[in-house]
């Protein structure tokens, strides 16, 4: 299902990636500073986090179905746990508040966020329990523990991370260069201007900023990358050369087994005989030809209801089937609430019919997205960004698997080609 955008939204969006203010005037009337370098120091990530839509989350009492729900409504990867404040200690040891605008006073307490991976690492375990015990999985039993027992079952889960309003986004970059995906970013703060996890923070409303939003940033401001957008993936060091993937044929718990147990979040799927079982399932994808990506987002467009039949049949039939259900499902339209699952009662008929683009972008997400390693870094920005991806399988002149190319990876290479530039700047000038 779709999430639209309304035409105000889709109109707030360009004008934070383009450097245009509310009103329609320029951000700011001062001289921007030359180079990339000048552009992410200059740009602060709140100015990015205002164009967003107001936060998913869920109660800490949500069960994980309720989350799955959440997360497939809001077609989202990760949603925020609030809690009543006093009650808990943040992941992280985090104290993220939400505080009443007008009096100040503490509404909630946002103690962690829980993705797909936690979900995937909490049936796997339940699979481990019930071979260990020669039973099948209940995972409607799984499914219905509160989502706070999860919390951390990922490795980014561990920590709540959050970002002043006012760091720039080149020091937001370096945090997600680190492999954080997300960040909380508070419209408006009180605190000092600081980057930090342990952060006690409190303010009236959140947006959640992610790596993607920051590569369509980058995407928008190709003019200002000058000669780092030419610049090859492999001459950056982007590119990560082992690839892990997954047959065809791997049952999909199987599958979700072994991404849990390496800490992965999508696959190739390759043109090859299953190995193994369980953790074992995964085999080196180097040299072998992909034909799809088995990805987080597949799980997440499951319904709950139907996943437990699906657990046991190969990925390429379950892609097949989740396919089937994203092309026979109307699309989650404003106003509907992060946890509803259907169109609200009085929204016309009419706006419940999803836009070509968001048709597209649906289809893109699970696509298997290449690059070579010859492909320029704007290349690879591009690609992601308009495919909706996470990374891009890097292939060779006969189209077989050589490496990977994620998004962390290209905020790392974007932040020091952009750091390496500035310095050869500055040189010059001095």
């Amino acid at each position: 299902m779709a999430q639209l955008r309304a035409p105000a939204d889709e109109q707030r969006q360009q004008e934070a990636l383009h450097g245009v203010a509310a009103g329609g005037n320029e951000s700011s009337n001062k001289k921007p500073r030359a180079g990339l370098c000048g552009v992410l120091r200059e740009r602060k990530v709140v100015e990015l986090a205002r164009a967003k839509r107001r936060l998913v989350e869920v109660p800490y009492t949500a069960t994980l179905a309720h989350t799955a729900n959440a997360l497939l409504a809001a077609r989202v990867s990760g949603v925020a746990v609030a809690a009543p404040p006093g009650h808990w200690i943040g992941a992280g040891g985090s104290m993220i508040l939400e505080s009443d605008p007008a009096t100040g006073a503490v509404r909630k307490h946002y103690i962690g966020m829980v993705n797909m991976l936690d979900i995937l690492a909490h049936i796997a375990e339940a699979s481990d329990d019930a071979e260990a015990d020669g039973e099948g999985v209940d995972l409607d039993r799984r499914m219905a523990v509160p989502v706070s027992s999860v919390i951390g079952h990922s490795l980014e889960g561990l920590t709540l991370w959050t970002l002043h309003p006012t760091t720039s986004v080149l020091d937001c970059m370096e945090t997600f260069n680190k492999g954080v995906h997300r960040a909380l970013v508070p419209l408006e703060s009180s605190a000092d201007n600081v980057v930090a996890v342990d952060l006690v923070e409190s303010a009236p409303e959140y947006r959640m900023l992610t790596q993607m939003d920051v590569v369509r940033f980058l995407r928008a401001h190709g003019a200002e990358r000058g000669g780092v957008l030419s610049r090859t993936v492999r001459e950056l060091g982007a590119v990560n050369d082992a690839v892990f993937a997954v047959a065809g044929g791997t049952k999909v718990i199987d599958a979700i087994r072994a991404m849990r147990a390496a800490s992965l979040t999508a696959v190739p799927v390759v043109d090859a005989a299953a190995v193994g079982s369980g953790t074992e399932t995964l085999q080196y994808g180097n040299g072998q030809r992909a034909i799809e990506t088995f990805s987080a987002t597949d799980l997440r467009d499951c319904p709950v209801a139907r996943l437990q039949p699906w657990l046991g049949i190969s990925v390429t039939e379950f892609k097949r089937k989740v396919a089937e259900y994203r092309a026979s499902n109307r699309p989650v339209v404003p106003g509907a609430d992060a946890t509803d699952t259907g169109t609200p009662a009085d929204t016309p008929a009419g706006a419940a019919v999803a836009t070509d683009d968001e048709q597209s972008e649906q289809q893109q997400e699970s696509a298997l997205v290449t690059c070579s390693p010859d492909s320029t870094l704007g290349e690879a920005i591009g690609a992601a960004a308009s495919s909706h991806v996470h990374r891009l399988w890097v292939v060779d002149e006969e189209g077989l698997l050589c490496g990977v190319v994620s998004l962390t990876d290209i905020l790392r290479a974007v932040r020091e080609a952009a750091l390496g530039e500035d310095r050869e700047l500055n040189s010059i000038v001095s």
